[in-house]
């Protein structure tokens, strides 16, 4: 399945996402950056719930986000999604998250994936790799 590069995945800033400083509360981000990555596997052919059906899951191991400004209620926003790197057990996504074309935030998340029987991780299956599509 194609999908653009980067893809794009809105947000919508909730009035409770701000804390008393008038700006997203940290936590915030790595629900964005969840939301974001469920949305561009689905958009590369693979639905979360047909992943965990399919026995596996992905399970975050390392995220490092760099704040570059604020982002407040009512703000539009979005996330951009590329792959950095792709390995036997692992990948790794980078994230940018904008504002009105202004630079917020940018991440990187390495994730694992895991057997949902509890047994622990596992290679990268096919339909995973199919949805990451390639490094950009």
């Amino acid at each position: 399945m194609s999908r653009p590069v980067p893809f794009v995945h809105p947000v919508i800033v909730r009035y409770l996402e701000v804390d008393q400083q008038g700006v997203v509360f940290n936590m915030w981000y790595l629900a964005y950056l969840d939301d974001a990555l469920t949305a561009f596997l689905s958009a590369g052919g693979l639905r979360y719930r047909d992943m965990l059906e399919s026995g596996y899951d992905v399970q975050v191991v390392h995220t490092e986000l760099d704040w570059h400004g604020p982002l407040g209620y009512g703000d539009p926003a979005e996330v951009q999604v590329g792959v950095a790197h792709i390995g036997r057990t692992s990948f790794k996504l980078r994230f940018d998250v904008l504002a009105s074309g202004r630079r917020v935030l940018n991440a990187s998340t390495v994730y694992v994936a895991m057997r949902t029987d509890g047994s622990g991780k596992c290679e990268i299956p096919p339909t995973l790799l199919c949805a990451l599509g390639p490094v950009t």
